[in-house]
């Protein structure tokens, strides 16, 4: 690291300081405007509303989701907002329902284990998400423990998919398939006290398109994640 860049950081550092030691009026007009912008973390257990028939989770499916969202107050006590962020999740589902490719196209079956021994099964989706919340609390400009009511509409858009199979008889694994919705989309909501809230995201549309077919029929799964969201200011 070169000169240069210890004195950019230096600065940036000075600014900081200066900025967090202003004046009591700075502060009171601080207090006066303050927002919940915040970082966010959540880690998630994954099911599937909707499977078609013999269609069952095994193992533990998990999310991760990491984002930013910015506080928009709309009252004059400020505990109650609008926010609208921008993150990232990664969402596996472990399940008994194949995804293979055969004769170059791709065939949806439901694994039959009493005939062959698979170690592991599933799908993971990565996608970029935007999240819009109606937000509630009883915080104020220097309480940072407080209730909270987050509800909201969440929109992903998928970067990447994966299917990963491993049986004894061979293993496979796919990328990038066509079958799955570009645009996941859902409900939200974020309740608790401090740091620990309860997070759940109900989707509104099938992980996958009308391509995707089982028996000739459409697999309508929805996602329904469950789990535990950390708020940092």
């Amino acid at each position: 690291m070169n000169m240069k860049i210890y004195v950019f950081l230096l600065l940036i550092l000075s600014c900081f300081i200066g900025f967090s030691q202003g004046n009591d009026t700075d502060k009171d007009e601080l207090y006066k405007n303050y927002r919940e912008d915040q970082f966010y973390a959540s880690v998630t257990y994954n099911l599937l509303n909707n499977k078609p028939d013999n269609v069952s989770q095994s193992g533990f499916s998990s999310g991760f989701h990491l984002g930013f969202i910015r506080d928009m107050p709309i009252n004059e006590k400020r505990n109650f907002a609008i926010g609208l962020g921008l993150g990232i999740s990664t969402n596996s589902y472990n399940q008994n329902l194949s995804i293979l490719k055969e004769n170059n196209a791709i065939n949806y079956s439901i694994i039959d284990e009493s005939e062959i021994n698979v170690s592991k099964n599933k799908f993971t989706t990565y996608l970029v998400e935007v999240p819009l919340e109606i937000r509630w609390r009883t915080s104020t400009a220097t309480d940072y423990n407080f209730w909270r009511i987050y509800s909201g509409f969440k929109i992903g858009y998928l970067l990447y998919n994966s299917t990963k199979f491993k049986s004894d008889e061979g293993d496979e694994k796919l990328s990038n398939l066509d079958d799955f919705n570009e645009l996941q989309y859902g409900l939200t909501l974020s309740a608790g006290y401090g740091t620990w809230n309860f997070h759940v995201y109900y989707g509104l549309n099938s992980i996958f398109d009308r391509s995707a077919k089982l028996n000739n029929n459409t697999i309508d799964m929805k996602s329904f994640k469950l789990g535990l969201m950390f708020y940092i200011l």
